[in-house]
């Protein structure tokens, strides 16, 4: 049975995530080859994007997301938003998002009939998202609050949290654009805030694309995005695979046996890679990221300590989202943050030694200068950067 070290591991997540000093890929590549960056926070794809490439420019990502449209954010694994190459979003529509779309059609009808905005709360869906795309289809692309002003379909309030102080009446037609882009129908067009915040106005798949969206059968389709992510992030455990594609652990394995995986032995525990890709992975030039939160790299597998070590606690929050991160040679070695002036500020957990810091102060300079004033702060921070906040 192949042996894979931690070190042979960390080797290759340098390089095939884009994060060893090998030059600058095309963002619909490493959209790609990543099967998607993380978009819920939208200063995530931006970091993300930089920390892989320091000459990234925001202007390159508008270019791809807004002109060329060669990426596009999309609702699927684990109910969350992605960036993903626009090439690929018809098989991740089918793997995954219609799954993601089917349990928000559901959840929708059922609040819709117990808030008393209609008796039938299915018959209420349907023409609700009947009439966003009529009119998405007769217009250009609108924003929420344009829809809900024009669309009388879209009427409505619920509380998503009765009893709750937290609680009370918000509107359902956002959550009917949240369902027609789960299904693939509209997608997330231009936005109308800056980098940093996320106000799209919506616009239809096949309008915004210009070509046909046609899905895949759902078993090809997922079968190869789960050999492109263990190219990628492999050589990975099933609880891995289970827990980043949102599956269960017999379709995990399925899938597994279905494109060949063969078993291998993670420093001790069970693991899979792809048949032809068994090879020795050379050693790596010493490198340093700092990654922001939710990054794809950080999130990437259910089962971390080999490159988080005891930092878990520190850098994720109680639900599993991961603040932003330093790394030193394929480890965490802890976190940044923004002081009062907006600099880059460490937070290391561990020492990496004298190059370690020195090459860490100098990704934390460049941010900086990146950045150029603009203040972020993580949609779920950790422990870590919120103790670097209040400091």
């Amino acid at each position: 049975m192949r042996r894979f070290t931690i070190t042979e591991r960390r080797n290759r997540l340098a390089r095939r995530h884009f994060l060893a000093p090998t030059g600058s890929r095309p963002i619909a590549e490493v959209a790609a080859a990543l099967v998607g960056l993380h978009a819920t926070d939208p200063v995530t794809p931006y970091l993300s994007l930089w920390a892989r490439n320091p000459e990234f420019a925001i202007a390159d990502l508008e270019q791809e997301l807004y002109r060329k449209r060669a990426v596009v954010r999309h609702l699927a694994m684990r109910r969350t938003l992605w960036l993903v190459n626009g090439d690929d979003l018809a098989m991740i529509q089918s793997a995954f998002s219609d799954r993601v779309a089917d349990n928000e059609r559901r959840r929708l009808a059922a609040d819709v009939h117990k808030a008393g905005v209609a008796f039938d709360g299915d018959r209420w869906l349907e023409l609700a998202c009947t009439a966003v795309l009529r009119h998405l289809g007769d217009n250009e692309p609108a924003s929420s609050t344009e829809l809900r002003a024009a669309l009388p379909e879209l009427a409505g309030t619920y509380d998503p949290a009765p009893g709750k102080r937290w609680g009370g009446p918000v509107p359902v037609a956002p959550r009917v654009l949240t369902l027609l882009s789960a299904r693939g129908d509209i997608v997330r067009g231009p936005n109308d805030g800056s980098w940093t915040t996320s106000r799209p106005r919506w616009t239809t798949t096949a309008a915004w694309l210009g070509r046909p969206f046609e899905v895949p059968p759902p078993q090809a389709a997922q079968a190869e995005l789960i050999r492109r992510w263990l190219r990628t992030f492999g050589p990975a455990t099933a609880a891995d695979i289970k827990w980043w594609f949102g599956i269960t652990l017999t379709a995990a394995r399925k899938t597994l046996a279905d494109i060949g995986a063969v078993k291998v032995d993670l420093h001790g525990s069970d693991g899979y890679a792809l048949p032809d890709d068994l090879e020795p992975e050379p050693a790596v030039a010493p490198w340093d990221a700092l990654l922001p939160g939710l990054d794809v790299t950080t999130m990437g597998w259910f089962e971390r300590d080999w490159y988080l070590g005891e930092h878990r606690a520190q850098v994720f929050d109680r639900n599993g989202n991961a603040g932003p991160t330093a790394w030193w040679n394929g480890r965490v070695v802890g976190g940044w943050y923004q002081d009062d002036s907006a600099r880059v500020q460490l937070q290391l957990t561990e020492d990496p030694g004298g190059d370690g810091r020195r090459a860490l102060q100098r990704r934390a300079d460049g941010l900086t200068s990146w950045l150029d004033g603009v203040r972020i702060s993580p949609r779920f921070p950790s422990p870590l950067s919120k103790a670097g906040s209040t400091g």
